[in-house]
């Protein structure tokens, strides 16, 4: 059985609109909720990039049950401490419903802190270090650290009364790999299958033993033209693997780079279709390769149409439970 949830992307949808639409979702049957924490969106055309952490309060106060998690990148645009008191508030307030995960970051949205931007072997070491930092303050500490990042004497003083799962955020096998030393669970994001095979073997092979997550963007309109067109507009962007879509450093410089990118090329990276059994079919495929959480990204700025239509015709198609409780296992 596998957790279907809803992605909710700020980049696309102001905060208010986000907030209705995870309530929808809710009521449509998706078991759980996630979202991005960036300050700018991939495109001019998105258009937006609401603050995550004061919204996944709201979020989380407006459902009733489901779990969210927050993909973050500590160590530049946040200082860890800071991270580690966002995830203990909203964890001693909503126990075993909040999770997060933890990146390298991108430019676009560390450059704003003025900072050189860091080369990918330090952003890992500053991530690991910040990780090590996060865990240690949740766990009721008292951290000082000096390294890529500076901690003098902090210590959380409203703390969870369990500590939940810090993720790791991958696209490639070495990362996932990586990711395993440390996390308590990965996430990745849709790929052509056999890439996303070798990252789940890359983190179980090497000793990963948390949940698998997997964040799916899709477009669905009642006519094929149409979904083409709204991935097309929204999401080519996002076609740029790393190291450049680490690199860009403004939504006008993705724009640009993306101005010859055709609807074929979006398609390799969105799942394009009207035919909402199709969809189903693709969403069976990422539970069979082992992904615990499959959480849908509608790339389209309107949520009602895809909400409605995947709670009436999709999710009964597929074998949808609910998590379990947002905890770490104390593995790590």
């Amino acid at each position: 059985m596998t957790v279907y949830g809803f992605h909710a992307s700020h980049e696309q949808v102001p905060p208010a609109d986000l907030l209705a639409a995870v309530v929808r979702a809710e009521g449509a049957g998706f078991t759980a909720a996630m979202c991005s924490d960036h300050f700018s969106p991939w495109s001019v055309r998105q258009g937006e990039s609401g603050f995550a952490w004061s919204w996944l309060g709201a979020a989380l106060q407006a459902t009733g049950r489901i779990p969210f998690g927050v993909v973050n990148a500590p160590g530049q645009r946040y200082h860890p401490a800071i991270v580690a008191q966002a995830i203990g508030s909203l964890a001693a307030m909503y126990p075993g419903r909040f999770w997060a995960a933890l990146g390298s970051g991108e430019a676009s949205n560390e450059h704003i802190t003025g900072d050189r931007w860091p080369r990918k072997d330090v952003r890992n070491a500053r991530l690991r270090e910040c990780v090590d930092i996060i865990r240690a303050l949740l766990r009721g500490e008292e951290v000082s650290h000096d390294g890529l990042v500076t901690v003098d004497r902090a210590r959380l003083w409203t703390r969870p009364e369990t500590v939940p799962p810090l993720v790791g955020a991958a696209c490639s096998e070495a990362t996932a790999r990586w990711c395993a030393e440390w996390a308590d669970g990965l996430i990745t994001v849709n790929a052509p299958r056999e890439t996303l095979r070798r990252i789940v073997d890359a983190y179980r092979s090497a000793g990963g033993a948390g949940r698998l997550h997997l964040q799916v963007h899709l477009s669905w309109a009642p006519d094929l033209g149409t979904a083409r067109e709204l991935a097309h507009d929204q999401w080519r962007t996002n076609v740029h693997g790393p190291p450049a879509s680490w690199d860009l450093d403004s939504a006008e410089l993705f724009d640009n780079v993306s101005e010859h990118v055709s609807p074929d090329r979006v398609a390799e990276s969105v799942n394009i279709s009207d035919d909402l059994g199709r969809h189903a079919a693709w969403l069976q495929e990422y539970a069979d390769l082992g992904f615990d959480a499959v959480m849908l990204h509608h790339v389209g700025k309107e949520q009602s149409a895809f909400i409605d239509a995947f709670g009436a015709k999709v999710l009964p198609q597929l074998d949808v439970t609910r998590p379990p409780a947002a905890v770490a296992e104390g593995v790590r």
